[in-house]
């Protein structure tokens, strides 16, 4: 399995950040909300579900850290909008 790793403002897979073949990026807004801004995931993991255990690694996150989300990146809001278990976490 491909090993997500906690990053500065990011979660990835990869060697380091930098170099990382796969990532979600957000940034804080204020204490209790982050903005999650961006999803990517190369060419060569395309098609494997990583983007959605990315998704399900921010989510856990906002969970454990009591934070609501602002899905500035398209793919984590429509994922949001579609997972009635994790609407609870949308920022109003």
């Amino acid at each position: 399995m491909t090993e997500i790793k906690k990053g500065n403002k990011q979660f990835f897979i990869g060697e380091d950040e930098a170099n990382a073949i796969a990532k979600v990026t957000y940034k804080d807004k204020d204490t209790s909300t982050i903005i999650v801004d961006h999803t990517y995931v190369s060419e060569e993991l395309r098609g494997q579900g990583i983007a959605g255990k990315l998704y399900n690694t921010i989510i856990e996150y906002a969970r454990q850290e009591n934070k609501k989300i602002v899905p500035e990146c398209s793919y984590i809001r429509t994922k949001m909008e579609h997972n009635k278990s994790d609407q609870d976490l949308l920022a109003k």
